[in-house]
């Protein structure tokens, strides 16, 4: 990310100027510019302005006003104040800084009621004089020398008179830490007379006062046309009473005590910070940072406002949040059907369609566009990867997705859905139903996926004809669940080695080698591999075509995907995936438009490295389609059905070594003999069609829209706390289990050994 620059304006030798509103200007002095960013830090800053000025670093104070308030200067000490200065003028392309050559810093003075610090201050030599009867102007003394950074500086250098008003309590140095960032809201209660338009504004203005003066309050009288509150601490007699002025919605101060006599009943506790204030206090930062964490958000209001929130209050608050920021998850379900209706406008020849439970709440939702429809029908091989994932959102659910490889290897989305319930059989069922409904394709189609879960059964039933290949990584994962318990780290890993070499060997030789290696370490690993069905997952003795692809794994591209938007509405989190694979095809079909050579480029590497193969093989011709190719091993090709006895032709769709030998033999081009799901042209028809976006995001539905379907959110709510993740990859990685060091035994410590 670039760094974000502006021009500094030093300002050095003038002074402030208070007007009639209490805003400060600066008079008279020099001023250079000077070049700052977000990598500048607070030093080389400080040196440069003393420089430019000619002066001593520690005889200086950097200061500047915040945008919109030239009431208040902000001190830059440190490399975080200056970050914060930039950033708070992010949107301008300048900022006023002014020098100044004396540490001596007025405290800030206020206009408001007698606070908790006043007590500290003026109790005993100054009257509370009710706000109503001061109209004087601010007036500002210069009390002491502080010492204290975070301390604001307000009045340096003004030609003022050194006199207190009476009617203006000063605000003690020792809560400005707890007031950082609440130093905003110190005038929002002003006394008898002000008005608001709401209870509601009424009532968030009391809260942000009280926050910003470190007191707590409770309710005496609390509803829609009168308020009356008094501080929390037994005896306090401080107390506001608001009421509606009649024949108005305005709310109306009309008594107000405003002296503190306790130590403050606020002190750090979260009493005042309700959800939709915490929600409130973060949401911008929520929108920059998705992933604004609960403790997070805790330690800095505590640092900026002094609350000590709970974890739960600071979840709750980001869940209001989030739901301001985003829509409400309530209403995105009510919304699925006119969502489908429009998404299928947008997208002629799309499928998008919900169902629901007896009770009205969601059940589950399939989308196919026909962009991706059209792709794998035209482009993609006849190999579909069905996979799983856990979703995040509030109402929990689960994403099936299917997905397919295209002509470069790339995973390629063909539909999904989201189901209330975990992957059940009835659940992989139905989705299996839809997906058949909208592909035409009458050639056999090979799934590679788990065999649980009623898949074997269901792609039998639905797909009759097709084949279901085993997911390598689920039958590894199913292997040492079964087994659990009976081997070390690295027996494991040997046990993977070989179980990935029996099922990539293309002849049953090389399959039965690697299986007597595992029997060698263990027989029972032996028995369960060899009952586990091998033809569904064992190239050697597969019937179907799954182009050497032996995991699911296909579908990350949906968990990269989800990852961004699983937290979303589930419209918007649908609409997020539909823009996804709008950008995909928009940018794998400009990227192909530069592609010169026949194949896909991971596909002219392939036969590339198969054509370096075939420099000491020997052909012979046995029948007029038959050849006899004979290097390290002997082999057969046979160049009318496109066959090779090393099976690596048939598994990869490019002519192997031997296939290469044969075809240069009899002067024909190897690229006539390549698969044509694997030429550029089949990778450009995969994403010749586009994904249209939706007219209206918001998706608001209209009064006169009649819903055939109306849409509950679904029983189940995501628990508070941090989500469960589902890890996928490589299984390679294989947890260590305990070893006993008392009997030597594995899956227990010496402290639970009941030897």
């Amino acid at each position: 990310m670039a760094a974000m620059k502006l021009i500094a304006i030093c300002q050095a030798g003038g002074k402030f100027l208070t007007g009639k509103d209490g805003c400060l200007s600066y008079k008279g002095g020099d001023a250079h510019a000077i070049d700052i960013d977000d990598e500048m830090k607070f030093e080389e800053f400080k040196v440069e302005v003393a420089e430019m000025f000619n002066i001593r670093t520690d005889s200086m104070s950097i200061k500047y006003f915040l945008p919109g308030n030239k009431k208040t200067l902000i001190t830059i000490s440190n490399d975080k104040d200056l970050k914060r200065m930039i950033k708070f003028h992010g949107s301008s392309s300048t900022v006023d800084i002014y020098i100044l050559f004396e540490e001596v810093v007025a405290l800030e003075v206020s206009n408001m009621p007698g606070s908790r610090s006043s007590r500290t201050t003026l109790s005993e030599t100054v009257a509370p004089t009710p706000l109503n009867a001061c109209h004087s102007h601010v007036v500002d003394t210069v009390l002491d020398v502080v010492h204290d950074t975070n301390q604001i500086d307000t009045n340096m250098g003004m030609d003022m008179p050194l006199e207190i008003s009476p009617c203006l309590p000063i605000q003690s140095s020792n809560d400005e830490k707890y007031a950082k960032g609440a130093q905003q809201w110190q005038n929002t209660i002003t006394g008898v007379g002000q008005r608001f338009s709401s209870v509601h504004e009424f009532r968030e203005s009391l809260r942000k006062y009280a926050i910003a003066h470190q007191f707590a309050f409770k309710y005496k009288k609390n509803d829609s046309h009168r308020v009356t509150v008094k501080c929390k601490a037994d005896g306090c007699p401080w107390r506001i009473h608001a009421s509606r002025l009649s024949t108005t919605q305005l709310i109306c101060i009309k008594k107000m005590n405003s002296t503190h006599t306790c130590d403050g009943a606020f002190a750090t506790t979260g009493h005042q910070a309700t959800r939709s204030w915490v929600a409130s206090i973060i949401k911008e930062k929520l929108k920059d940072f998705p992933d604004y964490k609960p403790k997070d958000i805790v330690n800095d209001i505590k640092q900026e406002y002094g609350i000590q929130l709970n974890y739960f209050q600071a979840w709750r608050g980001k869940e209001i949040a989030k739901e301001q920021l985003q829509g409400s998850y309530k209403e995105a379900y009510s919304q699925l059907p006119f969502f489908c209706e429009k998404l299928m406008e947008a997208n002629p020849g799309s499928l998008a369609m919900c169902t629901t439970k007896e009770d009205s709440s969601f059940d589950r939702l399939f989308v196919s566009l026909h962009a991706s429809l059209h792709g794998f029908q035209q482009g993609c091989r006849p190999l579909i990867f069905l996979d799983s994932i856990p979703l995040r959102s509030k109402y929990q659910g689960t994403l099936l997705a299917a997905t397919a490889a295209d002509a470069h290897d790339g995973e390629y989305p063909v539909a999904f859905a989201i189901v209330d319930d975990a992957e059940s059989d009835d659940s992989w069922h139905w989705f299996l139903l839809q997906l058949k409904s909208v592909l035409s394709t009458s050639c056999p189609i090979t799934f590679v996926a788990d065999r649980e879960k009623g898949l074997k059964t269901s792609i039998a039933e639905i797909f009759e004809g097709s084949f279901h290949a085993y997911c390598l990584r689920y039958l590894t994962e199913q292997l040492f669940r079964d087994l659990k318990g009976q081997f070390s780290h690295e027996v494991k890993r040997l046990m993977i080695e070989d179980l990935y070499a029996a099922a990539y060997a293309t002849k049953p030789e090389g399959f039965q080698n690697s299986m007597e290696s595992i029997k060698k370490i263990s027989e029972e690993a032996y028995n369960w591999i060899i009952q586990s069905e091998p033809q569904n997952w064992a190239n050697s003795i597969f019937q179907g075509t799954r182009y050497n692809h032996m995991t699911s794994n296909f579908g990350e591209l949906f968990y990269s995907w989800v990852a961004d938007a699983d937290e979303l509405p589930i419209t918007q989190m649908v609409n997020v995936i539909r823009g996804k694979i709008m950008e995909l095809i928009g940018v794998r079909k400009a990227a192909s438009d530069q592609w010169e050579t026949r194949l896909s480029p991971s596909m002219e590497d392939m036969l590339k490295k198969e054509s370096q193969k075939n420099h000491s093989f020997s052909v012979l011709q046995s029948t007029c389609s038959t050849y006899e190719v004979c290097g390290d091993t002997t082999e057969v090709v046979d160049i009318d059905r496109w066959e090779c006895s090393c099976k690596a032709w048939q598994l990869t769709g490019v002519p192997c070594c031997h296939a290469i030998a044969v075809i240069g033999g009899i002067g024909q081009s190897v690229y006539d003999y390549c698969s044509r799901y694997c030429t550029t042209e089949s990778y450009r028809l995969t994403y010749s069609e586009i994904v249209h976006p939706i007219s209206d995001v918001e998706l608001s539905v209209s009064k006169d829209s009649q819903l055939v379907v109306t849409v509950t959110p679904p029983p189940t709510k995501r628990p508070p706390g941090r989500p469960a993740t589902k890890r996928f990859g490589s299984q390679e990685v294989v947890k260590r289990h305990l070893h006993c060091s008392r009997c030597k035994g594995l899956g227990h410590n010496k402290s639970t050994c009941k030897e």
